[in-house]
Order: structure tokens, then sequence, then C-alpha cells
């Protein structure tokens, strides 16, 4: 089956098992309003994917849903809640610009009495969880996509000796790093490399750079410096931690008529044409559609004070985290197609 025809098919069961929420169904009988935001709308997949699908869906749900830019800025977001608890949301939908800044978040909402899903980046604190009744959190396993990200690299490198070009039997990478702390950034970074590690192949890390805005320019700039650099010539694969810090690195790579293995994570559309092009040979599906759509399920119940999953087909982890997980999933050239909206 069609993976994206599948996706539309648990989402359209779901709007059937949950029940359609009024514009009268918030609080005591008054309109369910969701103040959310998304931490920078700079971001590729923050803005392109997630930030559409959420008022899409909760428009669906016949709910009202506000999303505000907070530009990256950690103290704009603490006043942007400020905002929405004195405009009396019904519940907070925050995606965390900082992961390290969750109790502030937390407390914010607890001292309000106003449920609150934290999306896509998960708090590092320790405790923040448990210091409210009524938090849950929206997201992913942070090391599955690097994992997957990683096991394709490795089965592609042992299928293509050609891209060992040196013959020295070490993989000699490059790594294009997303925001610095940021739990999916860092889990992508390391288990992406692991996999060769796990698999008994050296590797060589030749460069990596970070950038907290997971940006197209930032992936051009530094893929073009480094096939300038000293090593350029050495570079054999491409590792990125999303999507759109690859298309950066492709542009380069095609202006300098360069032709390198190269991963990313996120699974756009304009990824799964540089697939179909042969600029790009993998990448992981991030699943922002139905995090998004858990975000506003979730959302929703909790406003109506009801189980955050009831009604819907989510689960929450079973070791306390209050967390729902979205799977990623591998798309390579093979399966691409299947991807397609």
């Amino acid at each position: 089956m069609n993976r994206r025809i599948g996706f539309l098919a648990l989402a359209i069961l779901m709007a059937i098992s949950v029940a359609g929420v009024s514009a009268m169904g918030g609080k005591e009988g008054g309109e369910l309003v969701i103040g959310a935001n998304i931490y920078s709308f700079a971001d590729n997949f923050m803005n392109g994917v997630m930030k559409p699908e959420l008022e899409r869906y909760a428009a669906g749900k016949g709910v009202r849903i506000e999303i505000v830019d907070s530009e990256g800025q950690q103290a704009k977001l603490n006043d942007q809640v400020d905002v929405f608890i004195t405009k009396k949301v019904s519940v907070l939908a925050i995606n965390l610009v900082d992961p390290a800044s969750a109790k502030a978040i937390i407390a914010k909402a607890k001292k309000a009495g106003i449920p609150l899903i934290l999306f896509n980046k998960e708090p590092t604190e320790a405790g923040a969880m448990a210091s409210y009744d009524k938090v849950w959190y929206v997201g992913t396993n942070s090391a599955e996509s690097g994992i997957i990200q990683g096991q394709m690299m490795v089965a592609d490198w042992k299928a293509n000796p050609a891209w060992d070009k040196n013959k020295d039997g070490v993989v000699q990478y490059v790594l294009l790093k997303g925001e610095p702390g940021h739990p999916d950034a860092e889990a992508r970074t390391r288990e992406s490399v692991k996999a060769f590690v796990d698999a008994g192949i050296k590797v060589q890390q030749l460069a990596l750079e970070a950038d907290p805005n997971w940006s197209t320019q930032h992936g051009n700039d530094k893929m073009a410096a480094w096939l300038t650099s000293s090593f350029g010539k050495s570079i054999e694969l491409v590792i990125c931690n999303n999507d759109g810090m690859a298309f950066g690195a492709i542009n380069a790579l095609k202006a300098a008529g360069v032709k390198l293995p190269l991963y990313g994570v996120d699974a756009l559309d304009q990824a799964l044409t540089h697939i179909a092009d042969g600029e790009m040979n993998g990448t992981v599906l991030n699943d922002g559609v139905n995090q998004s759509r858990a975000t506003v399920d979730l959302a929703i119940n909790a406003a109506m004070g009801k189980p955050v999953t009831e009604g819907t087909a989510w689960k929450l982890d079973t070791d306390g985290t209050k967390a729902v997980r979205i799977p990623y999933l591998p798309v390579t050239p093979k399966n691409y197609k299947e991807f397609r909206k």
C-alpha cells in the first residue's frame, strides 16, 4: 500500500473515532482555543510541514489555533506564553526553543492551571515532565532517525565499493549538524556514525559544522567551503541532520560539478525530487503530519478534561514519560514514490 495513503487512512480513522469538537466545545461551553508556537518559522520542516498541518487539522476539528513565531528566542517564547495565559486559551501547544528551558514553560502553565502539550522538541531537564500532571509530549524517538539513516548508509556503502575513493577501507565523511543541544541533532549525529562502527567499518570525520537554524544556506556555505579546502577531494560521504541543510549541500556540489553520496532527514517533497534525480541517496521520514495531528488531538482532549489519548489511535509510552512517539521510516531510491503526496 502507498504509505502516504496509509497515513491518510489512519488519519480518517482517527477523525471518525475522535468526537468532533464544535466551536463551542471548550471550557465551560466557551470556544476551545489552542495557543501554539513554532520555535522558528525559518525552519523548513516546522514551518513548511507542521504549521500548516496544525492549522488544517485543528480547523477540521472545529477548534481555533493561534500559532506565533518564537524566532529562535526562548525569551520571546516565554513572553508569548504569558500572552496566551492572559488571553485564557484553553490549552497550550508549545514547540520549545531551548529543550533545557522546559521547566519555566511548564511552571507557567501549572500556575495558570492550563493543560500543556509540548511537541517536537523534548525537554532535556530531569523531572520536567513530572512537575505537572497536565503536561504531555508529542514527538519522536530522537535516536531512531539517526539509526535508520545510519543503516541506509551502511547498506549502500557495502553495495558500492567505488564510494571508497582512496580504497583505504575508511569512510571519510563530513557532517552538517542541526542545532547544538537539540535532542534530534545530537542523536542523529551520534547514531548515524555509530551505525558504521557497529558494522565494523572504520570512519574518519573530516569536518562537522552545526547550525541552530538547520538552514539550506548553511548547508550550501559549508559544503562549498569544504569542497575547496585541503581535504575537499577526500570527502566520500555527506551526512546531513535534516533535508534543509542537505538541499544546500546539493546546490554546492552541483555548482562545483561534484557528485557524492548524500543523506538527509525529514523526507520533504523537495528531497523526494532530489532522490528521483539521483542527487540524494536517501532520507528518513520525519512524520510531521502525524506529529501535528497527535498534538491537536491531545490538546483537545486535555482542554476538555478527558484522558489525552481517548478516542484516538495514539498511545502513550509505557515508561511514564507521558509521551506519544511517531515512528520514523526510511526513504530510498527504491521506495520514495510511496511517499509522494
